[in-house]
């Protein structure tokens, strides 16, 4: 008997080089509500979802987050992120990667902490067709990252045990959900984390981008 992977890839960071365009988007965000917060200090909640993200703003500026004012965040946001559609572009590799998947038969799947709003962008940048691959985003779940129910959501879209899901990440946000529904991550160091970050977050294999994973896949159960 052989197990067969499949694989749970988050999107900004992993395979859409859109990190800084979110940060940066944030940061317009949070300066239309007058809340000052350092730009290293927003890229370390890259990933995670927007519910923490308020709460860690709660904790660190002191300041109130009321409800209507975290839906004002996230309208500003996707409106700031949308701005920079031009400016992203797929992580090298990335469409190499799913196109070797694709013809190895090996199923994939789409999990991101993001809303369809701003996931549409990327998907665009990729060429994905959600009516094709499935895509489980923000809004389809009750808690994102580093809860596990994207990555639980998405196996299950695949017909797929979990524990057979090899999930592919670049913040520790990825590697926490992923040790927590027990599937194996992958870290790849596109998204601005560290290698040792992704390491002690759970982390089995490190890579620095889709092209290096693609280059050492058999490493990491893909095979034809």
């Amino acid at each position: 008997m052989r197990i067969e992977p499949v694989f749970l890839f988050d999107l900004d960071g992993t395979l859409v080089d859109s990190v800084y365009q979110h940060v940066l988007a944030w940061k317009e965000a949070l300066d239309a509500e007058g809340i000052d917060l350092s730009v290293w200090r927003i890229h370390r909640k890259i990933g995670m979802s927007g519910g923490l993200f308020a709460d860690q703003l709660l904790r660190e500026t002191n300041m109130e987050i009321s409800a209507e004012r975290v839906g004002r965040l996230r309208q500003y946001h996707a409106a700031a992120y949308k701005r920079q559609a031009d400016s992203i572009r797929p992580l090298p590799g990335a469409r190499e990667l799913l196109t070797w998947l694709t013809d190895a038969k090996i199923s994939y799947a789409i999990a991101t902490s993001g809303r369809m709003e701003t996931a549409a962008v990327n998907l665009a940048a990729l060429g994905i067709d959600p009516a094709v691959v499935p895509v489980v985003t923000r809004d389809l779940v009750k808690y994102a990252k580093p809860d596990p129910d994207l990555f639980l959501a998405a196996a299950e879209q695949l017909g797929a045990p979990i524990e057979t899901a090899v999930v592919v990440g670049d913040s520790i946000w990825d590697m926490l959900a992923a040790v927590r529904c027990r599937a194996l991550a992958i870290g790849l160091l596109s998204g601005g984390y560290g290698h040792e970050e992704l390491r002690h977050a759970g982390a089995y294999r490190i890579f620095e981008d889709p092209a290096d994973m693609l280059h050492h896949i058999d490493e990491v159960g893909g095979r034809r």
